[in-house]
C-alpha cells in the first residue's frame, strides 16, 4: 500500500560516484531533485567489497565534480576511503539524499514518471513506502547489479565452494587446497595473486590489455588519463572502435599484470567452457579437481523493473550518452562507455553527469510535476 506521495522535479536512483555526481550538478543549475538509495549509509556498497580492494586509477583522477580525493597523488585509495570520501562528499556538497529506499518499479505516468519506493533494510531511517512522481529519472545504480555466473555454475559438485567476486573478502573463505578463479580481468587477476599467498591457484581466462605502470605516473600518467578520458570517446573514431563490444571484453588490466601471476606461481588455463561430473572444465577437456571456485565473471544489469524499457547490447538501455532513446525524461549515468573510456570510473562520471544535467535544465521546469502527473499517480494509488 502506498503511504504517501512525493513530487519533484528529478529523482536520481542510486547514491553512488554516479548518482552523487548527478544530485550536485542538478543543484549547481538551481534544478529540484531527490537522490533515493537503497543502502542505510552511502558508500556501503564500497564496503561489501574484498577487503584488499583499491581502485585502479590513482587518487588525483578519483575526485567527483567540485571535490578531489583526499589521497596523495600516485596513490590508489582502498575501497573503505572510497566509501568514507563518498559520505563526506554527500556532505560537503549538501545534496538531498534519502537513505533505506529501495526503488522497486518505475513507470511513465502522463508527462512524468511514478517512482514505487519501499524501504532498503529493515533498519533503515524513512522507511515509510511511498511512491514519488517526478518530470525526470536518472538511473545511476551502477554496472555491479547483478553477478554474472554462466548456468552451468549450479552443475559443480556440491563439496565445491563457489563465490562469486562480489561475495569474496579474503582468502579464509577459501577451503585449503588448490582454487580455481574464473576470469582474468583486473578482478579476478588481483584476487588470483592475493590467494597465491596460501593456495596453489589456477585461473581461466584471457586476460586483457595490460597498461604498464609507468602510464598511471607522474607526467605519463596524466597523459595517459587525457587519452582515455579526452580521445577514447564516441566522438572520435579510435573511440568508437574501443567502445565496440566493451560490455563483453572489459576494462584493460591496471596495476596488475600476468607476469606477476607467472612470478608467484599461478597457472593459467584456456577458458571455462563447463562441467563435467561435478568438475569445472577449460577448453580443450581439461577436467580440474579443484577445492573452490571464484568467479570473477563480471556483474550484469538488472533493469527489469523499469516498464517498457528498450534493451540493446548487453542488456543496457538504448541510449545516446545517457538519454534514453523514445523515453522523455529518463536517462542513465555510469553505463559502461557511456560516453568515455572513463564513463564508469568516478574520475570521468562528472562529465556525463554535467551533460544529463544540462539536458534536463534546458527541457525541464524546476520542482514542478504536471497536474496531470500529479492525478494520473492520485488515480493508480
Amino acid at each position: 500500500m502506498v503511504e504517501s506521495i512525493r513530487r519533484t522535479g528529478t529523482v536520481v536512483i542510486g547514491g553512488g560516484q554516479a548518482g552523487l555526481a548527478a544530485g550536485r550538478e542538478l543543484a549547481a543549475r538551481g534544478l529540484d531533485y531527490l537522490i533515493l538509495e537503497a543502502s542505510p549509509r552511502l558508500g556501503d556498497s564500497w564496503r561489501r567489497r574484498w577487503d584488499s580492494l583499491r581502485l585502479f586509477t590513482p587518487a588525483e583522477h578519483d575526485g567527483l565534480p567540485g571535490l578531489g580525493f583526499p589521497a596523495p597523488r600516485g596513490t590508489f585509495p582502498s575501497k573503505d576511503e572510497v566509501a568514507t570520501y563518498l559520505e563526506s562528499y554527500a556532505g560537503a556538497q549538501g545534496l538531498a539524499v534519502r537513505l533505506g529506499t529501495r526503488v522497486t518499479g518505475l513507470s511513465r505516468v502522463g508527462d512524468g514518471w511514478q517512482i514505487e519506493a519501499a524501504p532498503g533494510s529493515p533498519a533503515a531511517r524513512n522507511a515509510l513506502a511511498e511512491n514519488v512522481l517526478a518530470n525526470n529519472v536518472i538511473v545511476a545504480t551502477g554496472t555491479n547489479a547483478a553477478p554474472r555466473v554462466p548456468p552451468f555454475a549450479a552443475d559443480l559438485d556440491d563439496g565445491i565452494p563457489q563465490l562469486h567476486s562480489s561475495e569474496y573478502r579474503n582468502p579464509g573463505q577459501v577451503p585449503p587446497g588448490d582454487v580455481l578463479v574464473v576470469g582474468a580481468g583486473t578482478s579476478g587477476s588481483e584476487i588470483a595473486l592475493e590467494l597465491a599467498g596460501s593456495h596453489r591457484v589456477f585461473i581461466a581466462g584471457r586476460p586483457t590489455v595490460h597498461v604498464p605502470d609507468v602510464f598511471l605516473q607522474g607526467a605519463v600518467g596524466g597523459l595517459y588519463w587525457r587519452f582515455v578520458n579526452s580521445v577514447l570517446t564516441r566522438d572520435t573514431p579510435m573511440g568508437r572502435k574501443a567502445a565496440a563490444g566493451f560490455e563483453k571484453r572489459g576494462a584493460p588490466l591496471i596495476r596488475i599484470s600476468m607476469d606477476r601471476l607467472d612470478a608467484v606461481g599461478v597457472t593459467r588455463l584456456p577458458r571455462v567452457e563447463g562441467v563435467a561430473r561435478g568438475r569445472p572444465v577449460v577448453a580443450g577437456g581439461r577436467r580440474l579437481g579443484v577445492a573452490g571456485v571464484i568467479w570473477a565473471t563480471g556483474y550484469r544489469p538488472e533493469l527489469g523493473w523499469i516498464d517498457g524499457l528498450p534493451l540493446g547490447s548487453g542488456g543496457w538501455p538504448e541510449q545516446e550518452r545517457g538519454v534514453v532513446t523514445g523515453m522523455p525524461g529518463l536517462y542513465f549515468l555510469g553505463i559502461p562507455f557511456q560516453y568515455a573510456l572513463t564513463s564508469g570510473l568516478i574520475g570521468g562520471v562528472g562529465r556525463d553527469a554535467a551533460y544529463i544535467a544540462d539536458r534536463i535544465a534546458a527541457g525541464a521546469t524546476a520542482g514542478r510535476v504536471p497536474d496531470r502527473v500529479a492525478k494520473a499517480g492520485q488515480a493508480r494509488r
